[in-house]
């Protein structure tokens, strides 16, 4: 992400690994004021984090936002659930697609656009172990071509 005004805070390589990701959204987040501060100090893991869709409501679960180190008694709890600010048209478009099996969303990054913290989650569908040694091996050629292709300047 290198346009104006983005900051990167954390993504989820893992999510790459896992999942092969399909359609992307954006989406803004409904936290607490320690969160904010705890995410400007870096303090995010979306490893474990899934999205999950409840009444026509997007909930983030499951993603660790480390406490504030300067707050007090009425600090954030680190894995509460917290809702996702999207459209009502795109909530019914991503029920439709995880409607079908094996689809799943999941939180790709998380990021400050201008003031605002964003978080990037894309649409997967999880891939089996085969799928994941033919991507590894595919991952390494491009890294020996890269290398190769280095070396030769």
């Amino acid at each position: 992400m290198d346009a104006k005004g983005i900051k990167l805070i954390a993504s989820n390589k893992k999510a790459y690994h896992e999942y092969n990701i399909g359609d992307k959204y954006e989406a803004g987040i409904a936290l607490q004021g320690t969160e904010v501060k705890a995410l400007r100090d870096g303090r995010c893991n979306l490893n474990d984090g899934w999205v999950d869709l409840t009444n026509a409501e997007a909930i983030l679960r499951e993603v660790h936002i480390g406490h504030y180190s300067h707050g007090n008694i009425m600090n954030h709890m680190e894995r509460r659930s917290r809702r996702l600010l999207l459209h009502a048209a795109e909530i019914k478009k991503l029920e439709r697609a995880i409607s079908e099996k094996g689809f799943t969303l999941v939180p790709l990054k998380i990021y400050f656009k201008g003031r605002y913290v964003k978080l990037e989650i894309g649409l997967g569908k999880g891939k089996k172990a085969h799928d994941k040694r033919e991507s590894s091996k595919e991952k390494d050629a491009k890294r020996e071509i890269h290398r190769a292709m280095k070396g030769n300047r």
